[in-house]
């Protein structure tokens, strides 16, 4: 795992404004949010489950994977340019996570 892609995924899930390079985390009253290039790539709810939602933002790069392959829950493979969210074919569209 990339060095920068541990330190955006702890502050990520701390809470805690993180800006480098390609990556942000940026945190509002009731979500924190992990964005690529500035598009948002996870949101992490305030609620009691503190629910995990993901994106690829309609990128399907190495990088948008790996970033988002770093988050708890989350096991994303390809094959023949085909994504699998944790085994079941996924599009990339908002899901949510469970743990």
């Amino acid at each position: 795992m990339r060095q920068i892609t541990e330190q955006a995924t702890k502050a990520f899930y701390n809470s805690k404004e993180f800006k480098k390079q390609n990556m942000i985390v940026e945190v509002l009253p009731n979500v924190t949010i992990l964005s690529l290039h500035n598009n948002p790539i996870a949101y992490l709810y305030n609620d009691p489950e503190r629910t995990l939602s993901i994106t690829n933002a309609g990128w399907q790069s190495k990088t948008t994977k790996e970033r988002l392959n770093a988050l708890q829950g989350v096991n994303i493979q390809q094959k023949n340019f085909v994504w699998f969210l944790n085994g079941k074919e996924w599009n990339g569209s908002l899901i949510d996570i469970k743990n």
